[in-house]
């Protein structure tokens, strides 16, 4: 677990974990060339219901004015074209210059157009819904403040609506406080769904990216001892006849001279080669998940071992109805299994008992420990990334006090990929229990 949280602040942009925020908002998450995109579209929009209030319903409006307006903007778009790369992401100041930009300009075209009557007063939520998306909380703040300030500034100030004849439309002044109340809400409505949204869907990316990341890691590890024994294998030839060679040497040389001391030294190195290479291609069987094969019990024997010699009885029982299944050697699986297993041994009082049952249809695994149980707060988002009450057990170390909460979310995942499901209850010890069930015809769990 520990190794998990170190993945996932220094392979994720330490300083952003720490801070609570993700790395995406740490760096930047909104293109430059977003920000001119959406402006030309503003351009186009703004340009299009002009023309066609004019020459089709026949309003009459400040053109010259309305079209000044309209220009600063694309003078602002080719100046941020020209002067600055497109494609990289801008800073929260800049975002903040550039969306406050498009705020003052809106408000100037609706006070020429009508003020907070202007249907497309609405727009006064696009700037402040792209913020709550990409951007950090206080230029979410500023640019809401700026916009409702703005708009409400537009409730009393403003030319009047185009209309036929000019002047002749007003609303009362309590319905145009309606309006804006209607903005003022909206806005907070969509900036907080949108922000809540985003938020989850950050969170659920990175833990994402963490769970890929440990996985091809515990795959990098798993292949080494593959490699290990295929190095044994290949070498073990080009030893022998060296060995075959080094005793022809001492046979034909006297044994005293330096000659024949060095071809019974050559004889000496290359056994002790031969044994390491031994002694590697043993540990790479060990290791290799393409060709071991293990059993119910095996596989809880190899996923406890790491935590039996803690003052915590790990107790493993295994009971079967019909043949016993083979199971292949995955690192998923196996690091999904030592992740609940952490869990159970840091937050038990002194036993923890793992189970295999199997029938003909399904292997079930259940996880029990004597402690205190899953947070009630937390049972229902168990499986969730940063849930967590990691370093609450007694016996969890100083260096794991702060866990991100990723752990039992990626053992799930990992879980999941095998072809199994995961579920959280009460365990007939007192504390947790975790149960992992998967079908017996799963390609990907069972070798039968």
């Amino acid at each position: 677990m520990k190794a998990l949280n170190d993945a996932a602040l220094h392979g994720f942009g330490g300083a952003a974990a720490l801070s609570g925020r993700s790395p995406v908002a740490t760096m930047g998450a909104l293109r430059r060339e977003t920000l001119v995109a959406l402006r030309w579209g503003a351009v186009v929009g703004q340009a299009l219901a002009l023309i066609i209030v004019s020459q089709v319903l026949g309003f009459a409006y400040p053109l010259l004015a309305c079209g000044v307006v309209i220009l600063a903007s694309v003078v602002v778009n080719l100046v941020v074209t020209f002067a600055w790369p497109l494609d990289r992401r801008v800073s929260d100041f800049e975002a903040f210059m550039q969306l406050g930009f498009d705020l003052w300009q809106l408000a100037a075209l609706l006070w020429l157009t009508g003020g907070i009557t202007n249907p497309f007063s609405i727009l006064f939520l696009a700037p402040v819904v792209t913020a709550s998306v990409t951007l950090s909380r206080w230029v979410v703040f500023a640019l809401g403040t700026m916009a409702l300030g703005l708009s409400f500034t537009l409730v009393f100030f403003h030319q009047p609506l185009p209309w036929s004849p000019a002047g002749s439309f007003d609303l009362p002044l309590v319905f145009r406080v309606g309006i804006w109340m209607a903005i003022f809400v909206g806005s907070i409505f969509t900036s907080l769904y949108a922000w809540r949204t985003t938020k989850e869907s950050r969170k659920m990316s990175v833990a994402l990216a963490t769970t890929e990341a440990m996985l091809a890691q515990e795959q990098k590890l798993s292949a080494l001892g593959g490699l290990a024994a295929a190095a044994a294998h290949e070498l073990g030839t080009p030893l022998a006849t060296i060995q075959v060679v080094a005793k022809e040497m001492s046979r034909e040389v006297e044994p005293g001279t330096a000659l024949g001391e060095d071809a019974a030294l050559i004889l000496s190195q290359a056994q002790r080669c031969r044994e390491i290479l031994e002694q590697l291609a043993v540990r790479g069987d060990e290791g290799d998940m393409m060709h071991d094969v293990l059993s119910p019990e095996d596989l809880l024997e190899e996923a406890a071992e790491p935590y039996i010699g803690r003052d915590v009885d790990i107790v493993i029982r295994t009971k079967g109805d019909g043949p016993e299944p083979s199971l292949r050697r995955q690192p998923e699986l196996l690091y999904a299994l030592k992740n609940y297993i952490d869990n159970a041994v840091d937050f038990a009082k002194g036993r923890v008992e793992l189970c295999a049952k199997w029938d003909e249809a399904s292997l079930t695994i259940t996880i029990d420990d004597d402690g205190s149980g899953f947070d009630a707060a937390l049972l229902g988002r168990l499986g969730q990334p940063y849930a967590s009450t990691r370093g609450k057990g007694r016996t969890a170390p100083e260096s794991e006090k702060t866990g991100l909460g990723l752990g039992v979310f990626i053992s799930a995942t990992l879980i999941e990929r095998t072809g199994g499901i995961v579920s959280y209850g009460v365990s007939p010890l007192g504390g947790a229990r975790i149960t992992a069930m998967w079908p017996q015809d799963s390609l990907r769990l069972s070798d039968d």
